[in-house]
């Protein structure tokens, strides 16, 4: 702390020193705006009252115009920096002198002021001093490292005991708590795995999507433990000056050293652990040299000083090699999406603090929300108490947590925006097109709303939800999940016999699942199982400046003819399904445009109805 106080005082004398030379040396400007021939002019006009010279600088005090009787007396004092006394002497002794006589002027003449011998060597010595305290400065900065200014000290934050969170705090990651466990225990007692001539993993690295609870993970492994933890992000380290970052990789690893037991969690560590060498040229950049830092530190500590290292990404393939090999990042732990159990224990643990209603079901509410993070399914009872606040009520209910589930799938809704009645029209057949053809199909999730009033981009949605988590897809309910996608533009052009740019988004990812079928996973007869392009892509440039095509011109006929014949055999089996259930199709836009909204069983109760009427008309 006093080195600190001790380096604010040296810049304060500093900018001290440099305010005073500043009023010392920037005396007023005296210069007018005034012309020389205008000062002349003044004189031989008679407007000059009265003035005084100092040295070289004239002050005039001047009569008012005669067409400005009303003038301030500010106006009419003038200042003026006379480029020679003898020069003005001679230009406007005469006027002066008549008019003088004429009791029209008068004036006040001081010899220049001479300053002492000492002013003239103020500047030398200020510049000195100035020196003098630069050069201190500077040298009290490179003996401290630099860390008085913060670049080369460490960002990371240590957890205080409050915010600490322990295993109990974590769901739906079962295998991935037990994996950890180890690693809690070796924290806790180290001297058991040493005797036995164990080696504890030294790093371990929590790879998953975004929102799995990667830093939860974590954090309840400190907690457990009751050990420092040391949080930072990658992108903490790379800093604009050469050598920062590996300066601050060094500070970390020596506050751990200090606080052993300890773990250091390094979040998004894709940031600073890129591949080396991979950009255009291959340069030795400031990221390199931290990432080079960082594995001389993490092979650097024995395994008797418990530290270890925890790092978090969702990007493993663009890490480098040698951060990934025994030694350093030896254990990795896949964390995936929860499943519906998870999904369940985890609502539980964040609805401890929430009020609510006796009719939520948690259990229903995790079966809908099949593919969500952990961090969506808190942002979901975020959303579902915030809903219930506004609405005035004093406990969550199930409708609030539909409502919340709606606006997190879909955005919010926007019930003011103005909608011509074609426009609602054509919505209402298009989603009931979507709705109708997922019905009738086999292989595609059940419908739990239909809407067409705006929400987030979409017009009007048609919401299906999974009966149970996947983990892969058929090539049967791929297709089907493209003949559903064109269900709506099927049903604008049967009933309206037109088209909109409202299916633009159904049109694109039915055609990216054909594509994929066809390229990626193998499922065309003429083209049989093969993979065709490569999935390279380069850490720096990406996907876009990578793609490389492996097949030939004639190949690439085949897939597109491949890709057309998916589509156009997806679009005629809707366009079956809604010729067949056209009574149906017209019932349900009937009612969307009336009530704007249907549930899943409203609308299979209008499916089922419709169903008998067609067969009771064809017998």
């Amino acid at each position: 702390m006093n080195k600190k106080f001790g380096s604010i005082w040296l810049v304060a004398a500093l900018l001290l020193v440099i305010g005073v030379m500043f009023y010392v040396f920037s005396g007023l400007n005296t210069q007018s705006k005034l012309t020389y021939s205008e000062v002349i002019d003044l004189f031989e006009d008679g407007r000059v009252k009265s003035f005084s010279i100092k040295g070289t600088v004239l002050d005039m005090e001047l009569y008012p115009e005669a067409s400005k009787p009303d003038q301030s007396a500010a106006e009419l004092k003038k200042s003026f920096q006379l480029p020679s006394l003898d020069l003005f002497w001679h230009d406007a002794s005469e006027t002066i002198n008549a008019q003088r006589k004429a009791d029209k002027l008068t004036y006040d003449i001081q010899p220049p002021y001479t300053p002492p011998w000492w002013m003239e060597l103020l500047p030398f010595f200020v510049v000195v001093l100035i020196m003098g305290l630069l050069w201190v400065f500077m040298m009290n900065q490179m003996s401290s490292g630099g860390k008085q200014m913060g670049f080369t000290r460490s960002r990371a934050k240590i957890v205080d005991e409050k915010s600490k969170a322990t295993f109990d705090d974590v769901a739906g990651a079962d295998e991935e708590k037990e994996e950890l466990a180890e690693v809690v225990d070796f924290l806790k007692d180290p001297r058991k795995y040493i005797e036995l001539g164990a080696r504890i993993p030294k790093g371990i690295l929590l790879v998953g999507p975004p929102g799995t609870g990667k830093t939860l993970l974590a954090k309840a492994v400190s907690g457990e433990a009751n050990v420092p933890f040391f949080s930072i992000s990658g992108s903490d380290f790379v800093e604009l000056y050469v050598g920062v970052g590996a300066s601050r990789v060094r500070d970390l690893f020596e506050q751990a050293k200090r606080n052993s037991p300890a773990i250091v969690f390094i979040d998004e560590i894709d940031a600073v652990g890129r591949h080396r060498g991979a950009g255009l040229g291959g340069g030795h950049d400031e990221r390199e040299q931290t990432l080079n830092q960082l594995l001389v530190e993490m092979d650097g500590f024995g395994t008797n000083e418990g530290i270890i290292i925890m790092a978090a990404t969702n990007r493993p393939d663009i890490l480098d090699p040698a951060l990934l090999r025994p030694g350093r990042f030896d254990r990795q732990i896949m964390i995936s999406y929860p499943d519906v159990r998870g999904r369940e224990a985890i609502l539980k643990i964040h609805s401890r603090k929430k009020t609510l209603a006796p009719d939520v079901s948690l259990s229903t509410l995790a079966k809908e929300t099949a593919g969500f993070t952990g961090a969506q399914l808190e942002n979901l009872l975020n959303e579902a108490a915030l809903l219930t606040a506004r609405r005035g009520k004093k406990s969550i209910t199930m409708q609030e947590m539909e409502d919340a589930f709606i606006k997190v799938v879909m955005g919010v809704e926007k019930k003011s925006k103005v909608v011509s009645e074609q426009e609602r029209k054509l919505t209402a057949y298009h989603e009931a097109g979507h709705a109708i053809v997922t019905k009738a199909l086999k292989f595609t999730d059940p419908v739990h709303q239909i809407s067409i009033v705006p929400r987030g981009m979409a017009g009007g949605y048609t919401l299906t939800l999974p009966k149970e988590d996947k983990s892969y897809a058929s090539k049967k309910e791929m297709l089907d999940e493209i003949v559903k996608l064109l269900g709506g533009r099927v049903a604008e052009k049967l009933t309206l016999d037109d088209v909109s740019t409202g299916a633009s988004n159904d049109l694109q990812r039915a055609s990216s699942i054909a594509r994929n079928m066809v390229v990626k996973y193998g499922m065309s007869e003429k083209l049989g199982p093969v993979v065709y392009g490569s999935e390279h892509d380069e850490v720096f440039l990406g996907r876009d400046f990578t793609t490389q095509r492996n097949y030939s011109e004639s190949i690439a006929a085949i897939i597109d003819e491949e890709i057309k014949s998916i589509i156009d055999t997806a679009y005629n089996r809707a366009k079956e399904i809604l010729i067949k259930h056209m009574d149906i199709l017209h019932r349900v836009v009937e009612a969307l445009l009336e009530k704007e909204k249907m549930s899943g069983q409203e609308f299979e109760k209008f499916f089922i109805e419709g169903v008998e009427q067609e067969q009771r008309l064809e017998n």
